[in-house]
């Protein structure tokens, strides 16, 4: 009896050192840990996981459903499990593609160095397969949008239309707060920026990893290729895509805001704004339960037109647009 008592107390003291070890490594590596079971559900709805190339140059790509080709693409320091709410919810009408971006997630290069020309060719050949069977429908967020609108400059005959979530090629206001926060108080700033005011606040411990996360994840190796970001900036030239664009927008977001979307929307030949309230920089992880409806509604829409000429001579009362500003309800 005594070692029968002996060996289900040790077998309780390995199971409270396991269970105490994995409690301190959550609560060392939450983003981490978030992202992996936001990984698994997108498996657990049916996506098929592969790698697109191989060594510095693979790519982690979820797959599912069938029929044209619909491609998410996530935002910067992000990955493939952020559309985990979202991009499941299509596989019944689309052959999803869900990947991480180069420098991101699972894909390479792992190195020190991550160039905006390596994301963008990574983002290239996502596109070739995609649009395989036929133009493919993009859905970025945030650095996914500027890699979107790039995809649909350069590659017109394989996009069929965008959704741009929070994000595009223009450049920014500027001023605003460092994306690689050096302590709590920069992080819970730009944390508040990102997100609607109703959103929970963010834990402490949860902060402390958003700072080891920026210092040395792609936020800060992207940073440093300010050539890089320029030279793929497209101020003056959104005129020249052709592609129907719908901007979906979460309004609260205070980093990238409406007023950004309104410079897109005046320059596009074929655009329009949907804003999803009470949601920030990254709806789809942020409000799912709003954004999706809305994303649903925007792709069963026909693609926005361009505006009708004006005669020679006239000047439009607004900008070659289609302007169809929709709220999201709750």
């Amino acid at each position: 009896m005594r070692r029968r008592w002996r060996w289900t107390l040790g077998i309780l003291g390995v199971l409270l050192v396991a269970f105490a070890a994995l409690f301190v490594w959550f609560v060392r590596n939450p983003l981490e840990a978030f992202e992996r079971s936001r990984r698994r559900e997108l498996l657990s709805a049916g996506f098929v996981r592969s790698d697109l190339g191989a060594g510095e140059e693979r790519i982690a790509l979820f797959v599912a459903g069938e029929g044209p080709g619909l491609l998410f693409l996530h935002g910067l320091g992000d990955q493939a499990g952020s559309w985990a709410s979202i991009a499941p919810a299509f596989a019944g009408r689309y052959r999803v593609f869900v990947a991480d971006l180069p420098g991101h997630g699972e894909s390479g290069p792992a190195g020190d160095e991550l160039e905006m020309s390596t994301i963008v060719a990574g983002a290239e050949r996502l596109l070739d397969v995609a649009a395989a069977e036929g133009p493919a429908t993009i859905v970025g967020n945030s650095l996914g949008a500027w890699l979107a609108t790039l995809l649909a400059r350069e590659r017109p005959e394989r996009v069929a239309r965008l959704v741009l979530v929070n994000g595009g090629a223009l450049r920014g206001e500027g001023g605003g707060p460092s994306l690689a926060p050096k302590d709590r108080a920069e992080a819970g700033r730009l944390m508040a920026l990102l997100r609607d005011p109703s959103s929970p606040a963010v834990p402490g411990f949860v902060l402390d990893d958003v700072i080891r996360r920026a210092a040395d994840g792609p936020i800060s190796k992207l940073g440093r290729d300010l050539p890089g970001l320029e030279a793929h900036l497209l101020d003056g030239r959104l005129g020249a895509i052709a592609t129907p664009v719908d901007l979906l927008w979460g309004s609260s977001d205070r980093l990238i805001p409406l007023d950004y979307a309104r410079r897109m929307l005046a320059e596009l030949p074929a655009a329009r704004l949907t804003e999803v309230e009470r949601c920030g920089h990254v709806p789809q992880v942020e409000c799912p339960d709003r954004f999706l409806p809305a994303l649903e509604r925007v792709l069963a829409l026909p693609p926005p037109a361009p505006a009708p000429a004006t005669p020679d001579g006239e000047t439009p009362e607004s900008p070659a647009i289609t302007e169809v500003t929709e709220v999201a309800a709750p």
